[in-house]
């Protein structure tokens, strides 16, 4: 009687330390992504309709406490519940804040590291990736709204892609492919078979995906430069449209990527290897097809460039080429990763051979 008392109390009291710990994590990552300089202009502006209209900071909040909620409702009715990643985060933490010579000295079991790995993972990437969620659906509502209130045949079926359409399709595509991504953050699990095999360990790795996000992408942009449009402008309209609705396609095919990998959508991590929908055909389908909307969005400013000065020309194509460098080498340090783990992705690379362009590379 006394073991059985004894286990259940040994449960409660797991069951309690995840629910807090992972609370807390929830909690100090958010405040952290409000109080950051570089967000608090943006979070503090109203999204969407006046209706509606919700400033950033509180979508954010209003997200993280029900996923708090989610996750507190999953730690207490988990049937064998275990150590939690966010309490091995903080019993490292805690060693470290104790003795840090001697906690660097020690090192970190593998179940460690993946831990504090993880959880700096998803500190980082879910605040941006709900931001991201609030902007896109909110632009895609009020422009939605807009086409539907709009007399198609007094403005012409070219204006209103121009003005609405485009940002319709384009945000909407956008909304996609976050909603994929921050599930995939947010929800790990054996059942869903997305459960955190390991996460990239090296600098380099790291780097090389942090780089494409904010804040560190404003560096970047700085260093690199920037020459791209989200809605390139073409004199001629056949032109004009055709290269505007091949972006969108790019696009698409882009968050096709992201839906293919599903539960298992998110950086830096080997979850298992998918093998579906664009990834039949090449390795980096999402890599390839954005930077190829990137070089279209980038074509007007090339033009003029190259018209006012030859270098100026070689200059912008030399930034977007920057660009897509820095994800030619997401691309490599990622494989490298998924090599390190198991011997899944070699298998993986034999049935698609190729990187980024089918039949060559």
């Amino acid at each position: 009687m006394d073991d059985t008392a004894d286990r259940v109390s040994a449960t409660t009291r797991l069951r309690i330390d995840n629910i807090v710990a992972t609370t807390a994590l929830i909690a100090l990552s958010t405040a952290l992504f409000l109080v950051a300089p570089y967000n608090r202009q943006s979070l503090a502006l109203l999204y969407g309709p006046p209706e509606i209209a919700i400033t950033g900071d509180r979508f954010l909040v209003a997200v993280a406490a029900i996923y708090a909620v989610l996750c507190a409702l999953y730690f207490a009715r988990e049937r064998s519940p275990g150590i939690s990643k966010s309490v091995r985060f903080w019993y490292v933490l805690a060693r470290f804040a104790r003795s840090p010579v001697a906690a660097w000295r020690a090192g970190l079991t593998r179940e460690d590291r993946l831990a504090v790995l993880s959880t700096l993972l998803k500190a980082f990437f879910i605040p941006i990736m709900v931001r991201g969620l609030l902007t896109a659906s909110m632009a895609a509502l009020t422009t939605g709204r807009d086409i539907l209130g709009t007399d198609v045949v007094e403005i012409g079926l070219l204006a209103l892609f121009d003005r609405w359409g485009y940002w319709f399709v384009f945000q909407t595509i956008v909304f996609v492919d976050l909603i994929v991504f921050i599930f995939g953050y947010m929800v790990e699990s054996k059942r869903l078979g997305n459960e955190i095999r390991s996460v990239d360990p090296t600098l380099i790795g790291w780097a090389a995906a942090l780089v494409c996000y904010p804040p560190f992408n404003h560096v970047t942009g700085r260093l690199l430069g920037s020459t791209v449009s989200e809605f390139p402008k073409f004199e001629d309209p056949t032109t004009h449209l055709a290269l505007n609705v091949a972006l969108l396609v790019l696009m698409a095919l882009y968050a096709s990527a992201s839906v293919a990998l599903g539960w298992k959508a998110s950086n830096l991590t080997h979850r298992g290897i998918v093998c579906r929908g664009p990834y039949r055909v090449i390795r980096h389908p999402a890599y390839v097809c954005k930077n190829l909307a990137w070089w279209i969005g980038s074509l007007p400013i090339i033009m003029v460039s190259f018209e006012h000065a030859f270098i100026d020309g070689l200059k912008a194509m030399g930034s977007i080429a920057a660009w897509s460098s820095v994800y030619a080498l997401r691309a490599l340090t990622e494989e490298d990763h998924l090599r390190s783990v198991d011997g899944e992705y070699d298998d993986y690379c034999r049935k698609v051979p190729y990187r980024f362009i089918p039949g060559v590379y």
